[in-house]
C-alpha cells in the first residue's frame, strides 16, 4: 500500500522531469545539451501576423475596418466644412478649432485620427500634436480629393473583409 507522502513525491518527481524536458526545448536555455528546435518558417506576408482563422485575426480585421471608416469620416468632414485651398479644388483647408468643434460631437479621438491620417498622407498640419485652444488657428489641409480617398478606403475595407472571410 502506497503512502500519501510517496504519492506526492512521485507526482513531484514526474513534474520535475517534465519541467527538465521542457527546458531542454527552450531556445533560450543556457544548457548546451539542449535539443535544437526547428525554427518556425514564415513568409514575409505571414511574419508578425496572427494565425489564419484565429480570433486575433478576426479582431484585427474588425479594427482595420473601423479605423478606415473613422479616417474616411474625418476626411469627409474636412471636405464638407473646409474651404478650397488650391485652384483646382482638390485640396481643402480647415482650422483645428473649427474641426474640433464639429468633430467632438462625433468622436473623442480627433487628434489620434489626424495623426493617423497624416501618416497615410491624407492631411497635413504643422506640429506634432494639436491641443484644443492652443492650436485652434493651425490649418489642416486635406491633401487629396475626397473621391480618391473614398475609393482608397473602400478598397482597403473590401480587402480587409476578404481577408477576414478567407
Amino acid at each position: 500500500m502506497a503512502s500519501p507522502l510517496s504519492d506526492k513525491v512521485a507526482l513531484f518527481n514526474m513534474q520535475a522531469k517534465r519541467n527538465i524536458e521542457n527546458q531542454a526545448l527552450n531556445p533560450f536555455s543556457q544548457d548546451k545539451s539542449a535539443k535544437a528546435l526547428d525554427r518556425p518558417k514564415f513568409s514575409k506576408e505571414e511574419y508578425g501576423r496572427p494565425a489564419k482563422g484565429s480570433l486575433s485575426e478576426k479582431r484585427g480585421v474588425k479594427a482595420t475596418i473601423h479605423v478606415c471608416k473613422e479616417m474616411l469620416e474625418l476626411c469627409q468632414i474636412i471636405d464638407e466644412y473646409g474651404a478650397q485651398f488650391n485652384e483646382d479644388g482638390t485640396q481643402k483647408i480647415i482650422y483645428f478649432g473649427e474641426l474640433f468643434n464639429i468633430y467632438t460631437v462625433i468622436s473623442d479621438k480627433l487628434v489620434g485620427m489626424l495623426l493617423r491620417a497624416r501618416k497615410h498622407k491624407l492631411v497635413d498640419f504643422e506640429g506634432e500634436v494639436l491641443f484644443q485652444r492652443r492650436d485652434d488657428n493651425v490649418p489642416i489641409v486635406l491633401l487629396k480629393p475626397i473621391k480618391e480617398i473614398r475609393e482608397m478606403f473602400n478598397k482597403k475595407i473590401e480587402e480587409a473583409r476578404a481577408l477576414g472571410e478567407s
